[in-house]
């Protein structure tokens, strides 16, 4: 039995801003079988504290100019370790940004604390229950490898990134409060132009690196992707690995999904449809029904769509959007002039799973993609992924090209470059498939058979478990 402390800011399905949350919701359960005890250190937001059942104090701390507690307890069948410290947690806005929309100023002390924290529980600071090792997600997490490495805890750490896109940065002034060493604040330390980077810690410091996908891993090497530490993923090229991120097949299902009518084959996808386009005010068509569940962001290409979308709307295609973002991009799909497109701003669990089920395509055109689920969820639910050739997205669905359509293997698109004249040419291929039933149903049921859940991934990450364990 390895014993893992995962630790992360949130945790599907108690509290979720991305994919992050999936993941240390969806690992525990899945590792169980493989003989991983994991325990998830959470913050005590309201969300958390208020779901915690059987819950027990079993340590007290002095955290950051306020009382704090590890109480341990159970919620949505998950063992967790939870920080209870209201002073940095009890809060009514977002988890990491105030009701402005503005990060909370005090940000570095609230994650700082909790990577505190796990270092102490490394160290045996709740008594009867001591990882082997320590996995930590994100830039939220970065300090725990620091915090073990300062303090010589004989504990191996894992950093996975989700998205190196947030790093954590803080100022130089409150490296002492933070409990970082002047002799680390280097650029061979935690230095990154001239602030404190959390993540660039975790990069430094932990002992093994991986990120969501294998293609993102080796984007983050390059100068385009790494977001100014490429230079130091690649000096630690050795030690980063991608494994893929799952889905929760559980909950993401067609044969189970209590949210839609649910099938096994692609047949089934056909009342669906006619519930979703009645759902969002759309005619009958002769081309696919596309859909887009995301935020509205440049990452992920929306603006590109923008451009692309007369590609698909010429060809009798229709498109159904749901997301909110960059007030630019919700202003445009809500304001499209078109009959054949129509978006709701904002988000909606239950209509994400019957947008899944209901639509022909689902487009992801994304400029990165660490590893993406909508894809993935697409795939699940015959619902064609159109995706941009970047981070998870190359490496989950398997093009249309004249080879894999010959042996009848594709079930999905990919466009590359990223740009919108590309987009179009995909959009215009997907009409050009659609136009031809029997490959199309051929390449649903393809997608419907392509592995998503956990299974694999959790196997890598018992594997590497055990390695940093036998290491340590």
């Amino acid at each position: 039995m390895t014993r893992v402390l995962s630790v992360a800011s949130e945790c599907a399905p108690l509290v979720k801003t991305g994919g992050l949350a999936d993941v240390a919701g969806a690992l525990p359960a899945a590792l169980a079988p493989l003989g991983v005890e994991m325990r998830t250190l959470l913050p005590g937001y309201p969300a958390v504290m208020s779901a915690l059942e059987a819950e027990q104090v079993v340590a007290s701390f002095d955290c950051f100019g306020g009382a704090a507690r590890v109480v341990s307890g159970r919620a949505v069948d998950l063992d967790l370790l939870v920080l209870d410290a209201p002073h940095l947690f009890d809060r009514d806005a977002g988890i990491y940004l105030n009701a402005d929309g503005v990060d909370w100023p005090d940000n570095p002390e609230r994650f700082a604390a909790l990577c505190r924290v796990a270092a102490d529980i490394a160290a045996g600071a709740v008594g009867d229950w001591r990882p082997d090792l320590v996995h930590c997600h994100d830039w939220q997490a970065g300090l725990v490898p620091y915090y073990l490495r300062r303090d010589a805890v004989p504990v191996p750490s894992l950093l996975t990134i989700h998205n190196i896109a947030f790093q954590g940065l803080v100022p130089m002034d409150r490296a002492k409060a933070l409990g970082i060493a002047q002799a680390d604040l280097t650029r061979e330390g935690v230095e990154y132009w001239g602030q404190i980077s959390a993540l660039k810690a975790g990069l430094i410091y932990a002992d093994h690196l991986t990120t969501v996908s294998p293609t993102y891993a080796r984007e983050l090497m390059t100068p385009d992707f790494g977001m100014g530490l490429d230079g130091v993923l690649r000096a630690r090229r050795a030690d980063l690995s991608g494994i893929l991120n799952g889905i929760d097949l559980d909950v993401w299902s067609p044969s189970v999904d209590s949210h839609i009518r649910s099938y096994k084959t692609p047949r089934g996808k056909v009342a669906n449809k006619a519930a979703l386009r009645e759902e969002f005010g759309l005619p009958s068509a002769d081309g696919p029904l596309c859909v887009v569940v995301s935020r509205l962001t440049s990452q992920k290409g929306l603006d590109l769509l923008l451009e692309a979308l007369p590609a698909l709307l010429d060809r009798g295609g229709q498109l159904a959007l749901l997301g909110s973002g960059d007030p630019g991009l919700e202003a445009a799909f809500a304001d499209y002039d078109h009959p054949h497109v129509a978006a709701r701003i904002g988000y909606d669990e239950a209509l994400s799973h019957r947008m899944m089920a209901g639509g022909d395509a689902i487009l992801v055109p994304s400029r990165f993609e660490p590893c993406g689920l909508t894809q993935l969820y697409g795939l699940q639910y015959g619902t064609l992924p159109v995706v941009a050739l970047t981070g998870g997205l190359a490496d989950t669905v398997v093009p249309a090209t004249p080879a894999t359509l010959a042996k009848e293997v594709a079930t999905g698109l990919q466009f590359h470059p990223i740009t919108a004249d590309a987009l179009s040419n995909a959009l215009t291929q997907l009409c050009d498939l659609f136009e031809r039933p029997k490959m199309w149903s051929k390449m649903q049921r393809n997608a419907m058979a392509h592995p998503v859940g956990w299974a694999p991934s959790a196997a890598a990450y018992a594997a590497l478990y055990s390695d940093l364990k036998a290491s340590g």
